[in-house]
């Protein structure tokens, strides 16, 4: 087997420190290229997002319909794991692509749902009005979300929920104190 040469490593000295410097290997993997045949990847990205634009409707409305689902299904057969594994995956892709997709107050308040889920001690023991009211507004904010109006309220909306369940977390988590370190730390809050 062939041996590789020693890497030579650059030693230059002065009176008070040594900078050593080594090759970069990678420098020998680059390619170069005339300027004209450059890709801006930035505006390739663009114009891949503005062609999938039309879909990012459908995909909201999607997900909606899941939350709404998982909901129901809580609603109807209560609280189990499966049925809250859904609500939380549901939540958490509308929070995931939720602001890419032109909604980002509906980011937001799913992000708050997500909170809950994750860090209420008990979820059965949450007040199904805080859950309900975090998927109504999440439906809401994108159904109205065309009004010129309503993202002024959304962004309130979305606000005010997660103080709520801001509230509630720091109540049921006040014994609790690596979820009260995780329910205080910063995370998406729109801007008002």
């Amino acid at each position: 087997m062939a041996r590789k040469p020693p890497i030579e490593i650059k030693v230059d000295t002065f009176a008070d420190h040594q900078v050593i410097s080594q090759p970069n290997p990678l420098r020998k993997m680059v390619r170069y290229s005339e300027e004209k045949d450059i890709e801006d990847p930035v505006a390739r990205a663009e114009k891949a997002l503005a062609s999938l634009s039309g879909e990012f409707t459908d995909w909201m409305q999607v997900e909606c319909d899941r939350l709404s689902a998982a909901y129901a299904a809580i609603a109807r057969d209560g609280l189990n794991g499966e049925n809250r594994e859904e609500l939380f995956r549901a939540a958490h892709d509308i929070k995931g692509g939720a602001a890419t997709f032109g909604f980002p107050t509906a980011a937001a308040a799913a992000e708050s749902l997500c909170r809950i889920i994750e860090h209420a001690p008990d979820l059965a023991q949450v007040p199904g009005e805080l859950i309900k009211h975090h998927v109504n507004a999440i439906q809401a904010i994108y159904r109205e979300q065309a009004r010129i109006d309503a993202v002024g309220m959304a962004d309130e909306l979305s606000r005010k929920l997660r103080g709520v369940a801001d509230e509630y977390l720091i109540h049921v988590n006040r014994d609790r104190p690596e979820h009260l370190e995780a329910v205080l730390a910063p995370s998406i809050v729109p801007e008002g």
